[in-house]
């Protein structure tokens, strides 16, 4: 029988990436963002990245490291904080290239790349500036008898993508249980090859499937690797276990000019594992205790 096992650490899930990939990172906005990958790329020299997302400060992050060469997304922010700042310093300074698009052409795009056709018609983006931002979406004549103009949004096709889990067990069976599952579902399907990090790494014994299947959007076949990160989602929220870290993002948000980003980065990144990081934002208890948003 083949080997099930497709538990990792958070380096060995790294070290599959390669420059020049097009990575989707899942979450949405400031919840149930991979961070620890996140921040574990941000150890490497991985450059020239294409990344496609609901964004937060994973695109902040990626964005003031230099990593990115494009960015795809439907929006970036910090929910509390509507504006990611350094997301928007980079944007201005036109160190990448976007592919500003509305949410749920991004989502289209995904599914494409899931069903693996080329395009999916859509009226989104028709009379709206989507289009004159974006000269390289084409439109389509609807063959039937409206003879409609639709958008044809293309398939966004992932090398990999990395999304965040409540539970997961070794063969790759993950539990979302916050309000936001969203479209994690969609970035694994869309992707080659799919790594998750998870509050808790579980036997399948453990797991309720047949009550809780409703929880399980990410289908096992396509994950190909997890690894326990506890608090991974930080300062994201991760609901029902933390909520959103607003002081911890208000100060990463302030570190704007090149020394800023680079004593942050030493504080909170260089050399620090997952539990040495925590401590810089004022340990287990304290991001434990983090209310969830209200939405």
């Amino acid at each position: 029988m083949a080997d099930l096992n497709k538990t990792m650490n958070v380096a060995e899930i790294v070290g599959q990436l390669e420059s020049g990939m097009t990575i989707g990172v899942g979450g949405w906005g400031a919840r149930r963002k991979p961070m620890a990958l996140i921040r574990e790329i941000l150890k490497t020299d991985l450059t020239d990245l294409s990344i496609v997302a609901y964004g937060g400060c994973d695109v902040g992050m990626l964005a003031a490291a230099g990593k990115l060469r494009k960015l795809t997304f439907g929006f970036v922010s910090l929910d509390s904080i509507p504006l990611e700042k350094q997301f928007r310093q980079k944007r201005q300074q036109g160190t990448f290239e976007v592919n500003e698009l509305d949410e749920g052409m991004v989502q289209l795009g995904l599914k494409a790349a899931a069903m693996r056709v080329p395009f999916l018609p859509t009226p989104v983006g028709l009379a709206s500036d989507v289009l004159t931002h974006n000269p390289h979406l084409k439109t389509v004549t609807s063959p039937y008898d409206d003879g409609a103009e639709l958008v044809a949004m293309p398939a966004l096709r992932l090398d990999v993508a990395l999304c965040h889990v409540n539970k997961a067990d070794p063969r790759g069976n993950s539990w979302i249980y916050g309000p936001d599952p969203f479209f994690d579902e969609w970035f694994a399907r869309a992707a080659d090859k799919t790594y998750l990090t998870t509050e808790q790494l579980v036997t399948t014994a453990d797991l309720d499937v047949k009550s809780e299947a409703i929880r399980m959007p990410i289908d096992r076949c396509h994950v190909n690797g997890v690894a326990e990160v506890p608090m991974g989602a930080h300062p994201t929220s991760c609901a029902p276990d933390y909520g959103i870290d607003v002081k911890f993002l208000k100060n990463y948000s302030a570190a704007l000019s090149d020394e800023e980003w680079a004593a942050w980065v030493a504080d909170h990144v260089t050399g620090k594992d997952q539990a040495a990081y925590i401590e810089t934002a004022g340990g287990a208890d304290a991001v434990r205790s983090l209310p969830l948003p209200v939405f």
